[in-house]
């Protein structure tokens, strides 16, 4: 059985190598480009459209699950002969993922459901003994099963789910975005908080908090769900999902796509558009295709996107633009490798890496921050 820190980092560079090969089979679709004139000064006259295409919230991801809990390796599970009380055992499911239990070998119950497991257990007995025991399974302490709920959090970390859990009570087991002792509303779809010893602590940047599920962006706005208890944002949660809310103080500039070093890179006072890609290496001489540079600022669930020609810049035939503290540069590969859904990609590929990386931290202080360029068949 993988770590967690394992399956996290399969999970995301799997999707993201998936999503970097899609870019490559569909066709470009032209997006409405913003005049030249209005992305002089983004800092002050910021104004790209908001983007159609992206799908509401499916709302199915609302509706409670109905299937039953699958056993894997770290559950605890109560199991004796009915009758013979000599026979109560609580065991492991093993890294292996086979049960351990009176006179039986390893039983492979990986993936069954309760029921399952008793069948399966019975089948097993009846090759050592004539009679038809009947068997109780229970489920003692459910540990395989496992969310990630990480960032500007009283309690952050990996929790356990031996039932359905809804994104709120996701974010309470975790102890919330401020401690019960006190919360501060904050302008910009912020909140601030404290620790339950009263130490201030950073705001979480709700508008860009997100969740992955198989390595795609869920569209779920933090804002409406926890600062106006909007609750057709509270989707339930599967395993291995990843919750992150990050601060609303980091300032950076994620440059991603087609450039020498994507990664996110310190934001400075009056930074531009060619200082960003600068910073990230510069672009990809034979793959970029700088002419329609994407710019995505503003809340994931609602993101602004702009497009700007970056060779037009560099010839000095345009102003540079300003960016601001978060903004996402995507700089596409040339025309027929860009897909019809360019701002799904840019998102998706943004939350992995932030997920993979942040995942990595909470496991490992030492962990190495990764970029967006994985090789595929990477060792990971």
């Amino acid at each position: 059985m993988n770590s967690p820190a394992v399956s996290l980092r399969t999970t995301l560079l799997a999707g993201l190598a998936a999503a970097t090969a899609l870019t490559g089979c569909q066709s470009f679709q032209q997006f409405r480009r913003q005049p030249t004139s209005t992305l002089t000064n983004l800092q002050s006259t910021f104004s790209p459209a908001l983007d159609s295409e992206l799908p509401p919230l499916d709302p199915t991801l609302l509706q409670r699950p109905t299937t039953e809990y699958r056993l894997g390796p770290g559950d605890l599970v109560d199991i004796e002969i009915v009758g013979e009380d000599s026979t109560r055992a609580r065991t492991v499911v093993g890294p292996d993922g086979k049960l351990y239990f009176h006179i039986l070998p390893g039983v492979d119950v990986w993936g069954l459901t309760l029921g399952e497991t008793r069948n399966r257990l019975a089948e097993e007995m009846r090759r050592f003994v004539r009679e038809d025991p009947p068997i109780s399974v229970s489920l003692a302490s459910a540990q395989s099963q496992k969310i990630w709920v990480l960032g500007r959090l009283n309690k952050p970390g990996v929790y356990a789910m031996a039932a359905p859990m809804t994104l709120l009570e996701a974010v309470s087991v975790a102890g919330g975005p401020a401690p019960s002792t006190a919360m501060a509303m904050a302008g910009g779809g912020t909140l601030s908080m404290a620790t339950s010893q009263g130490v201030s602590d950073e705001a979480a940047d709700l508008s860009r908090a997100f969740v992955i599920r198989d390595g795609r962006h869920l569209r779920v706005d933090f804002e409406r769900l926890l600062r106006d208890g909007d609750l057709s944002q509270n989707i339930y949660l599967q395993p291995d999902d990843f919750v992150y809310l990050p601060s609303a103080t980091r300032g950076s500039v994620h440059v991603l796509g087609a450039v020498n070093n994507p990664r996110a890179v310190e934001y400075t006072a009056r930074m531009t558009l060619a200082q960003a890609v600068a910073q990230a290496g510069g672009t990809h001489v034979r793959e970029a295709y700088p002419s329609r540079v994407a710019i995505v600022r503003g809340s994931l669930a609602e993101p602004r996107v702009a497009y700007v020609d970056m060779t037009k810049i560099l010839r000095g035939a345009a102003n540079d633009v300003l960016l601001e503290p978060q903004d996402i540069v995507y700089v596409p590969h040339s025309p027929y490798r860009v897909g019809t859904r360019l701002v799904n990609t840019i998102l998706d590929t943004f939350v992995r890496v932030v997920g993979v990386n942040e995942g990595a931290r909470a496991l490992s202080d030492g962990a190495s921050p990764l970029g967006v360029s994985v090789p595929l068949g990477a060792p990971l």
